[in-house]
């Protein structure tokens, strides 16, 4: 029996040294699968928390009203936002929030893009929203445009009319109001005479939000403060310059449209004021396309005898007021125009490249004029 029982150990022995290492290639490769599965679920991890960093959309245009409730928490805010589908993860804006160490996030109503990064939202959220609803509509100011312009944009994206629009930036009692508010913007423009629209200029190029409640006077307000706001900085260099609000509010207003690049801006600027100082016209198309109401492509010598107050062929000066809203660049250009002391009194655009040329005599105004219409034919 012993010598039996030696021989199945044997047996025993060979085929658990035979089965080792299959487990041991087991062992291992189950090790080596989990390893890979962990680096491909940490690099997955890694890419989704680097692409919830960034904007959902960077090209979206796309604007969202997101109320936050008082009371929310960082995850609670993160939720909500992720499900407006203004951020691709509330998890990861509740971990950005942390490791940011970011709070005083306020409740209230804002709107939000899904072209805003985590960082640009945080910062909103510590601004404070709106504490109404701002759905009812907003407005759009552009650069360079017309009440009569602003009038059309508050008519199709708000309750009000623009015959109410144009009426209330005339009305003499509101205007006294806005005027004992911003003193310093405002008494210039009532005491201008012969202008279109008393309110012309002094409307900032923004965007609006318009509250449910929200009156039109209101939201007039809002554009005449942060034209306000924009000028604060500026007034005592107005005042140094000797010049009223008005006065560089309106050559900011035809620099505006003058101009493409900033540099160009600062050039007409000087122009403008070479111009005046040697009581010469001005003779801006801007001026006549303004007199006439009308926008065209080209100026005629017929809508350059327009009688108007505002048609600076006519005219000298500057006009009686602002020609259309200006930016703060523009205004910036008139108080700090370049290249004045080069005597230049005209310039010209090539209507092709948008380049402009300048010249400080009628003769070598005139050459360049005709140079560029034989290159545009």
């Amino acid at each position: 029996m012993r010598k039996y029982s030696k021989i199945g150990d044997i047996l025993d022995k060979k085929d658990n040294d035979q089965k080792k290492p299959v487990a041991k290639k087991i062992i291992i490769g189950v090790i080596a699968l989990i390893a890979v599965l962990v680096v491909l679920v940490g690099a997955f991890g890694y890419n989704y928390v680097k692409t919830a960093l960034q904007p959902l959309d960077r090209n979206s245009n796309k604007q969202v009203e997101v109320k936050i409730p008082v009371g929310s928490t960082n995850k609670q805010i993160g939720a909500i936002l992720e499900e407006k589908k203004v951020i691709k993860s509330g998890f990861v804006f509740d971990y950005y929030v942390r490791t940011n160490k970011l709070a005083s996030f306020k409740a209230g109503y804002y709107e939000l893009k899904p072209s805003m990064s985590l960082a640009t939202i945080a910062k909103e959220l510590q601004k404070g929203g709106a504490s109404q609803p701002l759905s009812s509509g907003k407005v759009l100011v552009k650069e360079g445009v017309t009440i009569d312009e602003i009038g059309d944009v508050i008519a199709q994206t708000t309750k009000f009319k623009k015959q109410d629009f144009l009426a209330l930036v005339n009305d003499e009692s509101f205007l006294n109001e806005l005027k004992a508010k911003y003193p310093e913007l405002l008494t210039s423009a009532l005491e201008a005479k012969d202008v279109r629209y008393r309110l012309e200029g002094y409307l900032y190029p923004a965007t609006y939000a318009v509250q449910k409640n929200e009156t039109l006077k209101q939201l007039v307000e809002q554009m005449v403060a942060k034209t306000n706001e924009m000028l604060t900085p500026y007034y005592t260099k107005i005042k140094e310059k000797n010049y009223t609000v008005q006065q560089v509010l309106t050559l900011a207003s035809l620099v505006e449209r003058e101009g493409v690049t900033t540099k160009d801006r600062y050039k007409i600027a000087g122009v403008f004021e070479n111009r005046l100082e040697k009581n010469m016209k001005i003779q801006s198309d801007i001026s006549v396309l303004y007199a006439l109401g009308k926008h065209k492509q080209n100026v005629t010598y017929k809508d350059l005898e327009v009688d108007s107050p505002y048609n600076l062929y006519k005219n000298e000066g500057m006009g009686p007021g602002p020609f259309n809203n200006p930016s703060i660049a523009s205004v910036k250009a008139v108080l700090d125009p370049i290249d004045k002391d080069k005597g230049y009194l005209y310039f010209i655009a090539n209507m092709k490249t948008g380049k402009v040329y300048f010249s400080k005599t009628y003769a070598e105004h005139q050459e360049l004029t005709k140079k560029l219409e034989k290159d545009n034919q």
